[in-house]
């Protein structure tokens, strides 16, 4: 098949059943002119990955350790982590480098460490470490990722697959259980399973296709072979995806059922701590039941709406209009919340290590990324950010450290933790924010 004989109506052509089945291809250069108008086999449990996000911050020098290392103490203002510090990590010194660009406020530092890249505006996206990770480890299962936010905006987030914008959120915790455990979930501990016929059907199509690529990708330019590939690819994942409603699900021992949830949405803190409980015990149960390996969980925005009750200022507006108390030397209601932020992350990571698997948890193969927008959010800062990991990650990365970087890019974090997933790439960021060094001892 030569390239000047590839019509724009060519199909590839297969059978299923004795039936003909065809499927068309994606519009191709030279259809152009030339202006180009642990399982029971002994297999390990797979890994999985996930960010927390919370905006403004924490109070500067009230956060960080004063010890590195392994025998470091906790600051009263990380109090509610101490059940979790030996599965914890804490990150301290980091930064993010606009490079001369200007300061996109609440944005540019949590773009920084998403993605590894900082942009000129506010609606350049790319690429975010949820998915590249993902590319390891979050084929095969029902959702690529998951994505929810607790502060009732379904912007929030970090989450791009790449230029085309923010993966949508899920703000509420009884339409997120309607996606995962509705129609379409299969309990892989149930003794009966009958497989989707139109699936298979789908399926043997998809077959006939692939069947076909090598032979129909070297009579193409090469062009057009980087535009087959990725059709192709996308030809792949559905081939998979259908596979997972095909085949009987694996027993999953940790595996249950939630009751349905409810919702109590709004943003006082109360009100915030059962919506951020709901997705986590929703999370956590679509990890342990295999329904994806990758989640993203916003606290809210980094213009967070969190409140007290009788406080009509939000805790964005408290970081720039509370006075610094001058004995304390601190914003008394900024300290505060930011205390229960910190508190919501600890109930996450205690959740997932409540889930036993064998000898261990859930929370022993998974990462958990914690990162926020400023060091000091008052200022807009995006020096001395307060930087987390949660998990080993399947024992692929060290826990319980307090790592003192000062001036270090905050991509170094991500970076390691690519690694940790066996991420093939040499270095990760852009330009100042560019990273090969990986923090070594922390990798197992």
């Amino acid at each position: 098949m030569s390239v000047n004989k590839i019509s724009r109506r060519t199909v590839l052509r297969g059978l299923v059943g004795g039936t003909a089945v065809t499927v068309g291809l994606p519009m191709l250069e030279c259809f152009l002119n030339t202006n180009g108008t642990a399982y029971a086999a002994g297999a390990p449990l797979p890994r999985c990955f996930g960010t927390w996000f919370w905006g403004l911050g924490l109070t500067p020098n009230l956060w960080e350790p004063t010890t590195t290392g392994r025998n470091y103490q906790l600051p009263a203002h990380l109090s509610t982590l101490e059940p979790i510090k030996d599965k914890l990590n804490i990150y301290s010194g980091m930064q993010v480098f606009l490079d001369g660009k200007v300061n996109q406020n609440h944005y540019s530092g949590a773009q920084g460490q998403a993605t590894g890249r900082v942009s000129k505006n506010g609606s350049d996206y790319s690429t975010s470490i949820d998915t590249i990770i993902g590319e390891q480890v979050g084929r095969g299962t029902r959702f690529r990722s998951i994505e929810a936010t607790c502060d009732g905006d379904s912007r929030t987030g970090w989450s791009a697959r790449d230029s085309s914008g923010l993966n949508p959120s899920e703000t509420s915790p009884l339409a997120l259980y309607a996606r995962i455990f509705g129609d379409g979930f299969t309990d892989p501990n149930l003794a009966d399973f009958t497989p989707d016929t139109t699936a298979m059907v789908r399926h043997s199509v998809l077959s006939a296709v692939s069947d076909q690529r090598k032979a129909l990708l070297r009579s193409v330019s090469p062009s057009d072979r980087i535009r087959l590939d990725g059709y192709f690819s996308s030809v792949r994942d559905l081939e998979q995806k259908l596979s997972f409603e095909l085949d009987r699900p694996t027993p999953l021992p940790a595996c249950t059922v939630p009751e349905p949830t409810s919702d109590d949405l709004g943003p006082l803190v109360s009100q915030v701590e059962n919506t951020h409980r709901q997705f986590a015990r929703l999370i956590v149960h679509a990890l342990s039941c295999g329904q994806t390996r990758v989640f993203n969980l916003s606290l809210g925005s980094a213009f967070s709406r969190l409140r007290t009750p009788g406080e009509p200022s939000g805790y964005h507006s408290l970081t720039h209009e509370e006075p610094v108390d001058p004995t304390l030397g601190y914003q008394p209601k900024c300290k505060w919340l930011g205390e229960q932020c910190m508190a919501f992350f600890a109930e996450l990571v205690q959740e997932l290590d409540g889930i036993r698997e064998g000898d261990n948890t859930l929370l022993d193969r998974i990462v958990v990324f914690g990162f926020t927008d400023h060091g000091e959010a008052r200022m807009h800062s995006m020096k001395r950010l307060p930087v987390l990991t949660a998990g080993s990650g399947g024992g692929r990365l060290n826990t319980g450290y307090h790592v003192a970087a000062e001036g270090d890019a905050a991509t170094r974090v991500g970076f390691t933790v690519q690694q940790a997933f066996g991420v093939g790439s040499g270095s990760w960021g852009t330009e100042s924010n560019n990273v090969s060094k990986p923090f070594s001892h922390l990798l197992a």
